[in-house]
């Protein structure tokens, strides 16, 4: 129904109650608001009440899910356009049915079911995901926060960048890590939704001290950045937070036993619980200006690292994997570790001599350095097919930069990507199927931070090649081996720059 301004102005104080399906309705009646209804038409009708008195928005909501290529819920919204933000302090009503009921703060191209969209959704569980899709009728992707249960969420869109964060109890709000590109057309709308997974049930949920700002932020000075570690399952595409930091981390790779993460940050190695924690920092003695070109031998005993402690020249050296006394393996700098035999006997590096970049090997126990590759242009993030027979690598000697590979002898090199963008640092899967690169749009030179990217992968025979995740990245973000071991997770670096 439509309710009058005269009928507002009646009930002032008190709860105005709303039947589902208003298109649209006065605004005094919902309150920052314009209008609610079903998206997707649930089986059972939802509703809202607000309550001006206490500015608390109750929303009662059915419906299959809010995923995959097709949502149902319930959404009072508002259209807005440019920056913004919507905060709100969540509370569930009951004990619920489905551990999986959602309720939202979102940001939706449109009211129809299969529109794109991203949202904040704190689910009945505890757990809190940016969900998103970026297209219309594609399929949903989530990355999942490391913070379980927060009671407050905020859901930002800052260009065509969307975030979230997050706080518990009385806590401020702090960044949850994890951002994706969402493009919108303008306008779009912003609310509250509550999804009840499941539609024979109808579920309830009060949404308090609800802000929204638009115009981003006005603040002094220059942005601050914001690392995250996230780990993202091949197969379904969502990604997971594991770490979320104001220190600038990179270069993540993965324990042989799958248990932990490890990555460099100000020039030291740390080690992190692959499921979340606090950084240990790993010993290394003299290197203290650790690059992020490092990784674990296949037996996961001894450490790779290039580290620049020497004349500033990047020179790669082999450690115990818990830390002490390193051991010198190129005798040349600058050389830039990234693969190491499945035998565990030999190094794949990128190095730069008289004034060329070029890919070499060198036995692990020392000794003379092999030239693999004399083409012209960079040659760069060597890295060995789990049987040892080829290694993958990244070369712009076509003009842009495109992955190739070659016998582990230097042989027989071979093009295996050919499209639009430059490719880098590939890294085979250990089971020997897949293939995982970076890719810049083709404009952009070299390998530079703080881009948008996109996580790809392709099959190892050739093939469609299938986006993992697009991010604000680069450098830093998978340079080196960051598979887990039995190739169902990649680890990787996302990046933010926020406003003090």
């Amino acid at each position: 129904m439509i309710l009058s301004t005269t009928s507002c102005l009646a009930c002032l104080g008190m709860a105005v109650v709303l039947a589902a399906g208003s298109a649209l309705t006065q605004e005094k009646s919902l309150g920052l608001f314009e209008g609610h209804g079903d998206i997707g038409n649930p089986r059972n009708a939802g509703s809202v009440q607000y309550d001006p008195s206490k500015g608390e928005y109750l929303l009662a909501g059915s419906g299959e899910n809010m995923w995959y290529t097709s949502d149902q819920f319930q959404f009072v919204w508002k259209r807005v356009t440019g920056d913004v933000s919507l905060a709100a302090t969540i509370r569930w009503i009951g004990t619920g049915v489905n551990p999986h009921r959602k309720a939202c703060v979102v940001i939706r191209q449109s009211l129809d079911a299969d529109a794109p969209y991203a949202d904040a959704a704190l689910h009945g569980s505890g757990l809190t995901s940016l969900q998103y899709r970026d297209t219309r009728g594609g399929p949903t992707r989530e990355i999942q926060s490391n913070v379980d249960g927060p009671q407050r969420v905020r859901i930002e869109k800052e260009g065509n960048i969307v975030s979230i964060s997050v706080a518990k109890g009385e806590a401020a709000l702090q960044g949850a890590g994890g951002s994706f590109k969402l493009v919108l057309s303008e306008p779009f709308y912003i609310g509250l939704g509550v999804c009840a997974h499941d539609s024979n049930v109808v579920e309830k949920a009060v949404f308090a001290d609800v802000e929204i700002a638009t115009g981003g932020a006005k603040t002094q000075g220059e942005p601050v950045l914001e690392s995250t570690l996230e780990t993202i399952g091949v197969a379904s595409k969502d990604r997971r937070v594991v770490y979320h930091t104001r220190d600038h981390i990179e270069a993540p790779n993965w324990s042989r036993d799958g248990k932990e993460l490890l990555f460099n940050s100000g020039g030291r190695i740390y080690t992190l619980p692959a499921g979340g924690g606090v950084p240990k920092l790993v010993d290394l003695g003299s290197l203290t200006q650790c690059n992020n070109d490092h990784g674990l031998s296949p037996d996961g005993t001894r450490l790779a690292i290039s580290d620049q402690s020497v004349d500033g020249k990047s020179i790669i050296s082999i450690a115990p994997v818990t830390g002490g006394k390193p051991r010198r393996v190129t005798p040349l700098g600058p050389s830039y570790w990234h693969g190491w035999s499945p035998d565990g006997n030999t190094l794949a590096y990128c190095a730069e001599r008289q004034g060329k970049f070029d890919i070499y090997t060198i036995p692990a126990a020392g000794g003379e350095e092999k030239r693999l590759t004399t083409a012209e242009g960079l040659d760069d993030g060597p890295d060995y097919s789990p049987d040892g027979k080829f290694i993958y690598f990244n070369s712009e000697r076509t003009g842009m930069m495109q992955v190739w590979r070659m016998k582990a002898d230097g042989s027989d090199q071979e093009q295996v990507t050919k499209d639009g963008y430059n490719n880098w640092f590939p890294h085979p899967s250990p089971d020997g199927k897949w293939i995982v690169f970076l890719s810049y749009e083709k404009d952009v030179k070299g390998h530079p931070a703080n881009k948008d990217v996109t996580l790809r992968m392709m099959p190892v025979g050739g093939g469609e090649i299938q986006v993992l995740a697009k991010l604000f990245g680069g450098q830093g973000t998978i340079n080196v081996p960051s598979w887990s071991p039995d190739s169902t997770n990649v680890a990787f670096v996302s990046y933010r720059l926020v406003r003090p």
